[in-house]
């Protein structure tokens, strides 16, 4: 049974860094959106960023656009989530995920990682 394993979250400042990863256990990311969402507490699961199976279309929302990029290393099953420049607003759990699309909606996905905490401190 294919898992999605997110880690790399932690307690940030506001404007550093940080290097999300999601790694895949069993079959390959082909041909599905790779995606990554994220929740705060309560608020609705909302989209960061996804690409396309061969990597090679990226979609990101605003309030990322600039900031973030996601990337994926096919011979390691794994997807990535830069996040540089961070924000107090980009605390929330983040999730990873695999679908058939659309990508920026979170029914486009149909198997989601665990989640990894973000916390953005001033």
């Amino acid at each position: 049974q294919v898992q999605l394993v997110e880690s790399g979250g932690g307690l940030v400042q506001a404007g550093d860094s940080l290097r999300l990863s999601c790694a895949a256990s069993g079959r390959t990311f082909s041909p599905y959106f790779m995606g990554w969402f994220r929740q705060a507490p309560g608020k609705e699961r909302e989209f960061v960023a996804a690409l396309s199976w061969s990597g090679g279309i990226t979609y990101y929302a605003d309030y990322v656009k600039g900031r973030f990029t996601i990337s994926r290393d096919n011979a390691k099953n794994t997807v990535y989530l830069q996040m540089n420049s961070l924000k107090l607003e980009d605390t929330a759990v983040y999730y990873c995920a695999r679908g058939y699309g659309p990508a920026s909606v979170p029914a486009g996905y149909n198997l989601w990682g665990q989640g990894t905490q973000v916390t953005v401190s001033s």
